[in-house]
Order: C-alpha cells, then structure tokens, then sequence
C-alpha cells in the first residue's frame, strides 16, 4: 500500500469553550478548594497560638517547680491535695535541719 502524501485534515471543528455545566462545577470545586485552604491557614494560626499559650504555661510550671526545690528541697507534689512527696533521704535531711534550728 501506498503512503499517503497528503497530510489528514481533521474537519471535526474544535471547541472553543467547555460547556455551561462543566463551568459551574469547575468554578464549585475551586472555590471549595480555595475555602477548605482558608480554613486550614486559621486552624494553623490557632495551633501555633495555643503552642505559644501552652510554653508560656510550661515555663511558669518550671518556675514554680524551682521556688517549691528551693523551699522544701523537692518538686514532687502532689497536684490533687498538695502533698509533698519526700525520698527517704531527703526526708532525714530535712528533719535534722528543722531540729538544728
């Protein structure tokens, strides 16, 4: 068979613009894309806030952790009643300081 030397000629007339339809939904789904962004940009604005808030929080822990090392010589205690929790050690330590006095 022959070649052909003559290029094919599509006569099937392209389209110039994608249909009503089409458009709505392509317009829908971008503009859900667009507000689901805007939604995860604020709940990244208030996760970084509350990591803030909450180093704030750790520090004033730490801080209260010292004052109470400084005082009664531990930081264990107790968050429900106030307890503090002496190792045995420290227990004996801190008797013979208070009956040196």
């Amino acid at each position: 068979m022959a070649k052909r030397k003559t290029p094919k000629v599509d006569l099937k007339p392209r389209a110039e613009k994608i249909t009503d339809k089409q458009l709505k939904k392509l317009q829908n789904v971008a503009q859900n894309v667009n507000q689901t962004q805007a939604e995860i940009g604020m709940l990244e604005t208030r996760k970084h806030n509350l990591l803030n808030l909450i180093c704030g929080m750790q520090d004033v822990l730490n801080s209260m952790r010292n004052e109470f090392k400084k005082e009664y010589g531990t930081d264990d205690v107790s968050i429900i009643d106030g307890t503090i929790k002496y190792n045995e050690n420290d227990n004996n330590e801190a008797n013979k300081k208070n009956n040196d006095r």
